[in-house]
């Protein structure tokens, strides 16, 4: 696995304005100020939690001063997972603190959760194969291209990987696999019958070797000073492409197109996914860059 524990995200999707979903605008943070080890004692920012959030759905946290809310952060809070996966976080005048520093932002924005919130990303690949299967290699690198299964985002229109949130008490596996149906397959839609040979087929590619690409902070448009996104991406590699056959692509519910896309630097994807798909490219020795230059780690 590569070390990704120790990759420094630094915040540039956690900055933009306005907020996803709102035309609510940051307090703007110079990139030196980002750190909260440098005193800044006219930081003002924004106060901001979703309407969507605040209606209270059982995917949300209630707000921080409610009566009979006292959540346990830095540890595992009944079937809420509140520990972070880069380790311990601040709790600050009872509220979690980013760990990778100031967005301008305070509150929840559009995250169900105070502090972590936890999602699951399967990135899907198998070679791209001319008419014949034999593997096509790009004309300048000679290396061989890689596809992964991409959704179209309806909320941003942004191609991502098909992944989603962790339900409470869900294995990290299971979300994978299940957003995985959800998004990409359309599983939801599905009569019993379907259902079943889907579950069949997706069990063969998800039980197949796989890696663990990346696991810790997202830099994220929804994230704020007290709440903020982290993911698993795990790579399943369909290495004959014959598993893949038997699984036809349809969108779901928050996806709007979904389809196999070759594997380049060129591509402009949703959060962080374009750095989790080319630390796969890295661990398969796929093309990645026309530039012969030295591979660089963010």
């Amino acid at each position: 696995m590569f070390n990704s524990y120790n990759v420094k995200f630094s915040h540039s999707k956690a900055l933009t304005s306005p907020y996803p979903g709102s035309h609510v605008e940051r307090s703007q943070v110079p990139e030196d100020k980002v750190g909260w080890l440098i005193e800044w004692k006219d930081y003002n920012p924004v106060e901001y939690t979703a309407m969507s959030v605040l209606a209270g759905p059982s995917w949300a946290d209630p707000q921080i001063n409610d009566k009979g809310f006292s959540p346990k952060f830095n540890e595992r809070d009944g079937e809420v997972e509140r520990k972070s996966l880069n380790g311990v976080y601040v709790v600050e005048n009872g509220r979690p603190r980013n760990p990778v520093g100031r967005t301008g932002l305070t509150g929840r924005g559009l995250l169900g959760r105070w502090g972590p919130n936890h999602a699951a990303d399967p990135v899907v690949t198998r070679w791209k194969r001319d008419g014949s299967g034999n593997k096509i290699a790009h004309p300048v690198t000679g290396k061989n291209i890689l596809q992964f299964v991409a959704i179209k985002r309806r909320d941003c229109g942004e191609w991502a990987i098909p992944g989603g949130m962790v339900d409470p008490g869900e294995k990290i596996s299971t979300t994978l696999k299940r957003e995985f149906g959800e998004e990409a397959l359309n599983s939801l839609q599905k009569s019993p019958e379907e259902k079943a040979e889907l579950e069949k087929q997706l069990h063969k590619l998800f039980s197949q070797e796989h890696f663990v690409v990346y696991r810790g902070y997202v830099d994220d448009p929804r994230n704020t000073d007290n709440a903020w996104m982290e993911t698993e991406a795990v790579n399943y590699h369909d290495e004959t492409g014959e598993t893949m056959d038997n699984l036809p692509l349809e969108a779901g519910d928050d996806a709007g197109v979904v389809k196999w896309i070759d594997i380049s630097e060129k591509l402009k994807l949703y959060a962080s996914h374009s750095y989790f798909i080319k630390l796969v490219t890295e661990k398969r020795g796929a093309h990645w860059s026309e530039d012969a230059g030295p591979e660089c780690h963010e």
